[in-house]
C-alpha cells in the first residue's frame, strides 16, 4: 500500500491517546480551578465577583485547610484575561468561534478565512478539482497537474519543477495559522479501489491557543496510490507546523514546512488505441511507454520563515483603545525565509512496443519499437539527474497606518529585500571532478503599496515591485485594484476590477539545463505582461461572472521537443467565466462555464470551452443532527491538442500530435454530516465503459482514473 495501515493506525490511536489525556487534565484542572474559584469568590469567567470572607471569615485552601489565619485581602483585584486584540482582525472575525489565516510575503497583512467543516466541497476530494473549473491531472490523487483557466495557472520562477504539485504542498503563503477558542483536532481519511490499486488519503489537523493572542498548529497530509495503472505509484506527503501571536503591538508569525513527494513515472500509454479499445479489461493491462524503465522522481522541500513587526502608534493608546486598528500607527517588521528544494530523477534504458502504429490498406496494423527518450548524453544506460535549489530571502518593511486601518486610506506599505539564489545540478562537468557545481546569485527588491476602504462599499489598493540590480536587475510589476459593493435589500452586489504590468526574468532553469536527456543553455530575453480583469458577483442568487484579459510579449513555453523555446511577438489571451448556481428548495443545480480564446494555440494551447456541473438534492433526516447530499459532478471540454508531461524535467509542454476532449467524466455521490462528522460514499468516473467515446484524457497520452469506489470519513473535535 502507498499508506501503511500499521502506520495510520498508530498515529491514530496515538492522536486518540493524546486527545483523552488532554481532556482529562483539563477536566482536573477545570474542577481544581473551580473548587478554588469558588472558594476565593471569584466569578468562574476570570473576573471577581462576591467575596464570601469579606466579613472577617478564615479563609481556607482547597482541602479545608485555614490560610494562616488571615482574612480574605479584598484590595487585591486579578486581572481578567486580555482578548484577542490584533489589528489583523475585525471585530466580526473575532466574534468567530474559530479561523484560520494566512499571511503575505511582502505586506503586513493577512488573509482570513473559514475553517471548512461543511459539505460545500467536502465530496471533491481531489485537491486539483477545488476552484473553479479545477486542473487537468496525468492521473489521480498526488499527481502532477496544471490549470484549466490560463490566468489561474502559478507562473513562478522559483524551483518550477515543483509546480505542478502546487494543488498539495505547502509554502509560505498558505501554511495556515489558527485561533480557536477550544483545543481543536481535526482527522480525515479517505481510500478507493481495490487493494492492489488502492488511493489512500489521510490528513490531521491539530491547534490550540495557548492564550487568545497565541496560537500553535500541526498539519499532516498523506496521500498515495497504487496506481490503477501500471508505474504509477504516488507517495505524497506534507507537513506544516505552525506558531502565531498577534497581540496588540507585537506580531510574529513562524512556520516549518516539509514536503516529500516520491512519484513513479509511466510515461503514459503507448497509443490513445489502448484506452479507447476495450480489449484490456484491467487498467494493468494498459501499456505504458516508460514501464520498463523503472523511472521515478523523489522531491524534498525543507522551509522555515519567520515574520514580525512591531506597532508604534501615533497618539497616546488608553484602556479604550480595543486595539491600534483605530488609530495612527507606524508598524516595523522583518521578514526572513529559508526555502530548499531538491529533485532526483532514475530510469534506465528501455524500450516500448506500440502494436498500432500504423495500418495497413489491408486493416492490419504495424508494430514499432521505440525509447521514451531520444538522447542518452551522460550514461547510455541509466539516468540519476539531481537537481537542488535553495533561496534565502530577507525583507525589511514599514507600514504606516496614517489614520484608521479601515479608512480611505487605510495603509501605505514599503519595503526592500534580498533574495540570495544557489542552484546546483549534476551535469558532464561533474563526472569528472565528482562534485556538484554550485551557483549563485544576488537579487535586491524594493516593493511599496497602498491600500484603502470606505466603509462596506468600496476596496481598493495599488502596489509595485522592481528589482533595481543583481540577478533579475529591471524586472517590475506595477498593478492596481479596485471593488465596489452595493446592498440591495440585504443583499451584497460587487463590481471588482484589476490590472497588472509586469517584466520579468526567466527562471534560471529555462536557461540552464544538463541531464542525461536534455541540454541546453540559452539566454532569453525578459517576457513582458499586461493582463487586466473584471468580475461581477452575487453571492446570495449564486452568480459570478468573470473577464480576464492578457497580452503576453516575449512569451517562453516548452516545445514539443521539451526544449524551452521564446515566442518572437506577442500572444493574447482572453477567458470568460459563468457561474450561475439555482436553488429550488433542497434542489441544487450548480454551473460553471469557461470560455477561453487564444490568439496562438501552439504558444497558449487552452480548451474553447470547459465546464463544471453539479446537480444535487440535499435534506435533513434528522435536523440538527443528520444532513444529506445525494447527486452527480460532471466535467467536460471541447476538444483541443492539450499539454503533455514530461517526467525527466516535470513540466507541461505543448504538443500537436493528440486531442484531448469532448468526453463527459462524471462522478455519483452521496455524502452526508452527521454532527461533527463528515462521510463520504462516491463512484468516481460512473459513465466509464457506459457512453462516451472513451478518450478520457486531461493531458496527453495520460488517461485519467477509470471507475472506482470511494469511501471516507472526516471528524473534527473542538474539545
Amino acid at each position: 500500500m502507498a499508506l501503511s495501515w500499521a502506520r495510520i493506525w498508530r498515529v491514530v490511536l496515538a492522536t486518540t491517546f493524546v486527545v483523552v489525556a488532554t481532556q482529562v487534565s483539563y477536566a482536573q484542572l477545570d474542577a481544581s480551578a473551580l473548587m478554588r474559584a469558588q472558594r476565593q469568590g471569584k466569578d468562574i469567567t476570570g473576573g471577581y465577583g462576591a467575596n464570601p470572607y469579606e466579613n472577617g471569615e478564615q479563609q481556607v485552601d482547597e482541602n479545608g485547610n485555614p490560610v494562616n489565619g488571615e482574612q480574605a485581602d479584598t484590595t487585591k483585584k486579578k486581572k481578567p484575561r486580555k482578548p484577542l486584540e490584533s489589528y489583523f482582525f475585525s471585530d466580526s472575525i473575532r466574534a468567530l468561534r474559530n479561523f484560520q489565516w494566512n499571511i503575505d510575503r511582502d505586506f503586513n497583512t493577512v488573509r482570513v478565512s473559514p475553517i471548512d467543516t461543511t459539505l460545500t466541497r467536502w465530496r471533491l476530494d481531489y485537491p486539483h478539482y477545488h476552484e473553479r473549473l479545477g486542473s487537468n491531472s496525468v492521473g489521480g490523487l498526488g499527481q502532477a497537474s496544471t490549470e484549466v483557466n490560463y490566468f489561474e495557472r502559478e507562473h513562478s520562477r522559483e524551483f518550477s519543477f515543483a509546480t505542478p504539485y502546487d494543488a498539495y504542498t505547502y509554502r509560505m503563503d498558505n501554511a495556515p495559522f489558527y485561533n480557536m477558542k477550544h483545543p481543536y483536532i481535526w482527522m480525515t481519511y479517505l481510500e478507493s479501489g481495490q487493494k492492489r490499486y488502492r488511493e489512500e488519503h489521510f490528513e490531521i489537523t491539530l491547534s490550540q491557543n495557548i492564550n487568545p493572542s497565541t496560537s500553535v498548529g500541526v498539519n499532516y497530509r498523506a496521500r498515495g496510490a497504487r496506481g490503477k495503472y501500471d508505474v504509477s505509484r504516488i507517495k505524497n506527503q506534507n507537513f506544516a507546523g505552525t506558531v502565531a501571536h498577534t497581540g496588540r503591538r507585537y506580531s510574529v508569525h513562524a512556520g516549518y514546512i516539509h514536503n516529500h513527494i516520491e512519484q513513479q513515472e509511466s510515461g503514459g500509454v503507448v497509443g490513445e488505441w489502448a484506452i479507447t479499445d476495450t480489449t484490456f479489461e484491467m487498467p494493468s493491462g494498459v501499456p505504458m511507454r516508460l514501464a520498463g524503465a523503472e523511472a521515478k522522481n523523489t522531491y524534498r522541500n525543507n522551509n522555515f520563515f519567520i515574520k514580525q513587526s512591531i506597532g508604534i502608534p501615533l497618539v497616546r493608546m488608553t484602556e479604550r483603545d480595543f486595539s491600534m486598528a483605530d488609530l495612527p500607527a507606524v508598524y516595523l517588521g522583518h521578514t526572513f525565509e529559508y526555502n530548499e528544494w531538491s529533485k532526483v530523477y532514475v530510469d534506465k534504458y528501455a524500450t516500448y512496443t506500440d502494436e498500432r502504429y500504423s495500418r495497413n490498406p489491408n486493416g492490419s496494423y504495424n508494430k514499432h519499437v521505440d525509447t521514451y527518450y531520444k538522447n542518452w548524453y551522460l550514461n547510455p544506460t541509466n539516468s540519476r539527474d539531481s537537481t537542488y535549489e535553495r533561496i534565502i530571502t530577507n525583507r525589511l518593511f514599514v507600514q504606516a497606518q496614517p489614520w484608521d486601518r479601515n479608512g480611505v486610506v487605510g495603509t501605505l506599505d514599503g519595503g526592500v529585500g534580498l533574495d540570495l539564489h544557489t542552484y546546483s545540478q549534476f551535469g558532464m562537468q561533474d563526472y569528472l571532478t565528482g562534485k556538484q557545481q554550485r551557483e549563485k546569485r544576488t537579487s535586491w527588491f524594493a516593493y511599496a503599496g497602498i491600500q484603502g476602504k470606505i466603509r462596506k462599499w468600496v476596496d481598493w489598493g495599488a502596489d509595485f515591485k522592481i528589482y533595481p540590480s543583481g540577478y533579475r536587475g529591471g524586472d517590475y510589476s506595477v498593478g492596481g485594484h479596485a471593488s465596489f459593493t452595493a446592498f440591495i435589500k440585504g443583499k451584497p452586489f460587487t463590481l471588482s476590477g484589476a490590472v497588472k504590468e509586469q517584466m520579468t526574468t526567466a527562471g534560471y532553469w529555462l536557461e540552464n539545463w544538463s541531464s542525461n536527456h536534455y541540454n541546453w543553455h540559452k539566454e532569453f530575453k525578459k517576457e513582458g505582461e499586461t493582463r487586466f480583469n473584471v468580475a461581477f458577483m452575487v453571492p446570495d442568487h449564486g452568480i459570478e461572472l468573470g473577464f480576464w484579459q492578457t497580452i503576453l510579449r516575449n512569451k517562453i513555453y516548452y516545445g514539443p521537443d521539451v526544449v524551452p523555446v521564446q515566442h518572437d511577438g506577442t500572444v493574447s489571451v482572453t477567458s470568460i467565466y459563468l457561474q450561475k448556481n439555482f436553488h429550488i428548495k433542497g434542489v441544487h443545480l450548480d454551473h460553471r462555464v469557461l470560455v477561453q480564446l487564444t490568439s496562438d494555440r501552439h504558444v497558449v494551447p487552452v480548451p474553447l470551452v470547459s465546464a463544471f456541473l453539479s446537480y444535487y438534492y440535499e435534506f435533513w433526516i434528522k435536523r440538527d443532527v443528520l444532513r444529506v447530499q445525494v447527486g452527480v459532478d460532471g466535467r467536460f471540454n471541447t476538444s483541443y491538442y492539450a499539454q503533455g508531461y514530461d517526467p525527466a524535467l516535470s513540466v507541461f509542454f505543448n504538443q500537436n500530435d493528440v486531442e484531448v476532449g469532448n468526453y463527459p467524466y462524471l462522478d455519483a455521490f452521496v455524502s452526508a454530516k452527521w454532527k461533527r462528522m463528515r462521510i463520504l460514499l462516491k463512484y468516481q468516473h460512473w459513465n466509464h465503459n457506459l457512453f462516451g467515446n472513451n478518450e478520457y484524457f486531461a493531458v496527453a497520452k495520460y488517461p485519467l482514473n477509470p471507475g472506482m469506489f470511494k469511501f471516507g470519513i472526516s471528524w473534527a473535535f473542538y474539545d
